[in-house]
Parts: C-alpha cells; sequence; structure tokens
C-alpha cells in the first residue's frame, strides 16, 4: 500500500492507488524500462553458492510501490535462503499502467525462464477480482497455506480475495479501515477541545460534519483539502457495483460525494486540491489550515507523517513532536465507516519458487510476532484479529497522534467493512469520475459536460461496458 512518498513536495509523482512504504535498506542494483523499475535485493551467502537444479534462483515479485517491498526487508530479507535473489519489478500505478506490465509478463509466463518468471504479485481491492477469477492466481492450499494459518484475519480480507469456487487466491498483511484524522490546535481553537470522543460528537454524521465544515471556514480553516478526500467514505458505502452485467451505474453514494464535494468547493470548505498533488499534501505541514483527512492506518504512517514534518527527514529531520505538525494530530471514526485501499499477495500459476513464496506470505501476513512488530514499528494496521485486539488494550501509542492510541476504533472499523459491492473495473471507474469532476469543482465545466467526460474516459479504458 501505500505508498509513495518521501515528503510533501515529492507527492506530486505519487500514484493515486494508494498506498507507500519505505525504502529498502539493503544494497540494490536499479534498472529502468518502459516505466517500469526493477530492483534486486539479495542475501550472500557466507557458505558456498548451491548449484542452480530446474527452478530458477530469482523470485520475481511484481508490485507498483515500495510497500511491500518494505515489509519484506524489514521483515523477511534475513530468511531468504541462500544463493536466491529477490527481485522486485515496479510499475506505477497511475492509468492502468502497473496492470498492464504485470498482464503482459503473465502472458509470457509459461515460455519464460526459470529466473524470469513472475512468482508473485500483488493486487488492490479495486481490481482484486480480475486477477483472483483468473488462471493467472494459484490457490493458497497448493502452496500450504491453510485455513488455520489465515484464521486469525479480518473476514473481509480473505472473501475478496477467493474465486467464484472459493479457493483462496490472495492472502494480506493489513486491514486498511479509515478513520477521520485531525489537527489537534485547529479543533481546540475552533471546538474548544481536541479530546477525540468530543471532536466526534461535531462530525458525527454529515449533517454535523457541514456544520463543523462551517465552523470551519468562519475561522480561517478548511474542513478537508481536496476535491477527492471525503472520496472512499462514499464509495465505499455504495448499494450496488459500478458494473451492474455490462453497464455502468453511478450509486447515489457517488451522486452525494458529487453533491457535496460542489458544495464544499463553492463555499470554500476546500482549498480545491487533488489527491496526491504537493498542494494537497503540503495541507498536512506546518503551515497548514486542513482540519483533517480521511486517512487509514497506512495513510497515516506512510503519507502523513511524512508530510507533516517542517525538516524532512531526508535533511536530517526526525518524526518527532515539535517538527512541523507531527505530534499535533489525533484520529476519530468521522461521519461513516469506511475503507480505503489494501493490498494482496497473489501467487502466480507456474512460479517456480512456490516454497519461498508461501514462507514469504506466512511469516508477514500470519506470522503473530512478526504482525505485531509491524504495528509497533510501522503503524501498520495488520489482518491478524488477536494482535490488533491485544494492542488495542495495551500501551500502545501513536506519536504522530499526539501519544493516542487508537487501535480500538480501527478494530471497530475493520469489522463493519463490506467489500461485497466491489467489482474488478473498480480502479478504472473511481479515477475516472474523479478526474472528470475536477472540472465542474472548478467549475469550467457543467456537470452534464463533466459526467459525458467521463463516460468518454471509460470508453477509452473499457470498450466492453455500456454507459447507457
Amino acid at each position: 500500500m501505500k505508498k509513495k512518498v518521501v515528503s510533501g513536495l515529492l507527492c506530486a509523482v505519487m500514484v493515486a492507488s494508494l498506498t507507500a512504504g519505505c525504502g529498502a535498506k539493503s544494497t540494490q542494483t536499479q534498472e529502468t524500462t518502459k516505466g517500469s523499475t526493477t530492483e534486486t535485493t539479495s542475501k550472500e551467502a557466507e557458505a558456498k553458492k548451491e548449484e542452480p537444479g530446474k527452478e530458477g534462483k530469482v523470485i520475481n515479485i511484481y508490485v507498483w510501490n515500495d510497500e511491500f517491498k518494505a515489509r519484506y526487508e524489514d521483515y523477511y530479507a534475513s530468511k531468504l535462503p541462500a544463493g536466491y535473489t529477490v527481485n522486485f519489478v515496479t510499475t506505477p500505478s497511475e492509468n492502468n499502467a502497473y496492470q498492464n506490465a504485470l498482464d503482459e509478463a503473465l502472458l509470457n509466463q509459461a515460455d519464460a525462464k526459470a529466473d524470469d518468471k513472475v512468482d508473485m504479485f500483488l493486487v488492490e481491492a479495486d481490481y482484486i477480482l480480475k486477477y483472483v477469477n483468473s488462471d493467472s492466481t494459484l490457490d493458497l492450499k497448493e502452496i500450504g497455506i491453510t485455513d488455520q494459518d489465515m484464521s486469525k484475519q479480518y473476514d473481509y480480507t480473505k472473501v475478496i480475495a477467493q474465486d467464484t469456487k472459493g479457493a483462496q487466491k490472495g492472502i494480506s498483511w493489513q486491514g486498511c479501515p479509515g478513520l477521520y484524522i485531525y489537527r489537534r490546535s485547529i479543533a481546540k481553537d475552533v471546538l474548544g477541545t481536541d479530546d477525540p470522543a468530543e471532536v466526534q460528537k461535531a462530525i458525527n454524521d454529515w449533517d454535523s460534519f457541514d456544520k463543523t465544515a462551517a465552523k470551519m471556514k468562519d475561522k480561517g480553516y478548511y474542513m478537508v483539502s481536496g476535491f477527492d478526500d471525503t472520496y472512499r467514505t462514499f464509495s465505499n458505502n455504495v448499494s450496488s457495483p459500478w458494473v451492474n452485467g455490462d453497464k455502468v451505474v453511478i450509486d447515489p453514494k457517488i451522486e452525494k460525494w458529487i453533491e457535496q464535494t460542489k458544495n464544499y468547493t463553492d463555499k470554500g470548505y476546500n482549498q480545491k486540491t487533488v489527491l496526491w498533488a504537493a498542494e494537497w499534501a503540503s495541507g498536512q505541514g506546518p503551515d497548514s489550515k486542513v482540519f483533517g483527512y480521511f486517512m487509514p492506518a497506512w495513510g497515516v504512517d506512510f503519507v502523513m507523517a511524512k508530510n507533516s514534518l517542517a525538516k524532512a527527514e531526508a535533511d536530517g529531520g526526525k518524526q518527532e513532536a515539535g517538527n512541523g505538525t507531527f505530534g499535533d494530530w489525533a484520529a476519530t471514526i468521522g461521519p461513516e465507516s469506511y475503507n480505503w485501499g489494501g493490498t494482496w499477495l497473489c501467487a502466480a500459476a507456474g512460479t517456480d519458487n512456490a516454497d519461498i513464496v508461501a514462507d514469504i506470505m506466512k511469516t508477514i501476513c500470519t506470522d503473530d510476532a512478526t504482525m505485531k512488530k509491524i504495528v509497533e514499528e510501522k503503524n501498520d494496521f495488520v489482518n491478524n484479529k488477536t494482535v490488533m485486539e491485544a494492542l488495542a488494550k495495551s500501551d500502545y501509542k501513536s506519536e504522530f497522534l499526539g501519544g493516542q492510541n487508537p487501535l480500538q476504533m480501527y478494530c471497530d472499523a475493520a469489522e463493519k467493512i463490506d467489500m461485497s459491492k466491489i467489482s474488478p473495473y473498480d480502479q478504472g471507474l473511481n479515477e475516472s469520475i474523479q478526474t472528470a469532476m475536477h472540472d465542474y469543482f472548478n467549475g469550467t465545466v457543467d456537470k452534464d459536460t463533466a459526467m459525458k467526460n467521463f463516460y468518454t474516459s471509460l470508453k477509452e479504458k473499457y470498450p466492453e461496458l455500456k454507459t447507457e
């Protein structure tokens, strides 16, 4: 997940999928070709290198950013058997580029040399069904991952990665329930308190949220940064999938997002930014006037914490209170529970390193001790009910959130996640509707024109879909 930023100023080059990750700590060699980046990490053998057998010694993992690479480096790399190499092939998600590169590689899988085969690849919720319902993914039972191994995981993370026959085709180390992350100092100025329970009363539903937005405007603040900030709270609570048969359906929740965002823009409740842009990221920094952001745990750790700093880590700054807005944030539930993102690992059909693929999955996605460390060290929300509930009742503290323990709120939200309304087309449709509506929000086109532009973009991406 995702994933993508080292500072607010670099946000403009971030991809829109979510998600984010830390840089690798090991020595790397890097080669860029056709928009993709291949990164190789290896554990050198202390003894004599093993003689190659029929299987290749290169484990190729296809990703769209560095998030999983960071998890691999920190929690598995030391276990890699001597003589083997892990090769990360990275293609950004924007405009379906990652899926296109992955599809090409999978199409050539049968004829690829052992060391060139795709062994594992990552997918997101917005298009996971495309791959789990294909022959390109293995049933995880075939590589030794059992129902018992996955027994502590949140149900939605398992169901979403099952094919139509119930085979488990993917596994995730994380859950992505979202909360509303707000500035403590602004809350005190406008609401008179920064206490999460009291702030929640002011944004408990959308009517309350709107009233609080007006109060923020009166005191010179923005309720949200831009056009896309509330999108996932609506799109993850739709009543029907984006696609019914072969027809695109605009859900009332999407219509509500359009109506609300146009209203917020016209009234000055947002600052007209676009998701991941530098201006959007700067709203988390020291000169910010933005009250809050809707974010899952990965967004807090992988995006906001870095963007909050007055002195970036690259310049010697630390993630600590007093550096920018770090520590001046808190979390509360917000007007609706929602989910944003999620990353699943899939074993590629034809992999010649199934045992290592399975071991990576088990270590990062099912091992209690490893998953606990991920929460404590990375502030991620892991896909393990036992670990999360224990930490929610512990003395765990988020320094970014001013010492708050937000985990019980995340746990409660995770239990409410319903992913039954997803379709294989969600990434393209979500991106297209947001992009098309930006001109409408800015007032450069009317709504009808924006909708026509949306349908035109869909015809280019998905010519098989009907829009009328």
